[in-house]
């Protein structure tokens, strides 16, 4: 495969090759809660997530989607040269309702002439068989990905952060979701506290092996009014600099099979919330200096090019 960067198979790349141009993503509040926060399985959230439920970009929940469409597609007017957009349920866990409230609404969302895609972050533990038949439904009309947020495949870990769930549950979901060639995209953070570098890699290999479609590489915030920014003021742990955190991403891109979309790189926390690591604000900086490191390893997804070619 050829990489339009050089290095690995982008979001931008994938989307021309099937939709023939860009498409920006519009996030959306679907008016969910979570498991780990209603007392079902817990009532403070994972470690790391905001009372937004990681949806601070969403545009707030109104009584009507179609409206709520509408004013997400206004604030990005300005920098979305596109017609089509992908509409992404963001905030909370975005299958956590009963099947006819999730049918109602995605339907209303999919059935948009400028909607081209439906893309639905959950958790695997969300995906009854109920809802995967919905979900296969709405994917024969258009495209459904489903974003798992998997995080981690070590234990130790998932338990630290009030994940919820094991890792069997994340494996059953991939299996179900690609029995019915529904787009899974999974989401993976680097740098959680007491986790090696290798713990990390091995993560990113897991899921490169898993048969999904897409990941997300996330860099791990601290955000405020979250137990994590708590422990990071106690000193329990330390973020990764802008240099250590691009020689591990570096290295995971190279570790990816080269079918693998690479949706994001680093993530972004809200700056009105953000404790650490400040750097990651600046995106373009970050963005620049990891392009930077690629061409000079010559890494290229799923392998590493040296002077006499592979090496």
């Amino acid at each position: 495969m050829r990489y339009s960067n050089g290095h690995f198979y982008s979001l931008n790349q994938f989307l021309k090759e099937y939709f023939g141009a860009k498409l920006y993503k519009i996030a959306l509040d679907g008016g969910f809660t979570c498991p780990n926060r209603d007392g079902t399985k817990g009532d403070r959230g994972c470690i790391f997530c905001s009372k937004g439920g990681s949806g601070e970009f969403a545009v707030k929940i109104t009584d009507d989607i179609s409206n709520q469409i509408n004013t997400a597609k206004s604030l990005v007017s300005s920098k979305a040269k596109c017609d089509k957009y992908i509409a992404y349920f963001q905030s909370f866990t975005n299958t956590y309702a009963p099947v006819s409230y999730l049918s109602e609404l995605f339907t209303k969302t999919i059935m948009r002439d400028d909607i081209a895609v439906l893309s639905v972050a959950t958790r695997p533990d969300c995906l009854s068989d109920e809802v995967v038949t919905l979900l296969d439904k709405l994917n024969r009309i258009k495209p459904v990905w489903v974003e798992l947020g998997l995080q981690t495949i070590h234990e130790k870990s998932a338990e630290y952060i009030r994940r919820g769930y094991t890792l069997d549950v994340y494996d059953d979901a991939v299996k179900r979701l690609k029995q019915k060639n529904i787009t899974v995209i999974t989401h993976v953070i680097l740098g959680l506290p007491y986790e090696s570098r290798r713990q990390m890699l091995d993560t990113v290999r897991y899921v490169g092996e898993s048969g999904v479609s897409g990941i997300k590489l996330q860099l791990l915030h601290v955000l405020e009014n979250t137990d994590l920014a708590d422990e990071y003021r106690a000193g329990v742990f330390e973020i990764m600099s802008l240099d250590e955190y691009t020689d591990l991403l570096c290295e995971c891109i190279e570790i990816l099979p080269e079918d693998i979309v690479i949706h994001r790189l680093t993530g972004d926390g809200a700056k009105r919330l953000l404790i650490a690591p400040l750097w990651s604000g600046d995106k373009k900086r970050v963005l620049n200096t990891i392009n930077r490191e690629l061409d000079k390893r010559n890494i290229v997804q799923g392998k590493r090019y040296g002077k006499g070619g592979i090496a």
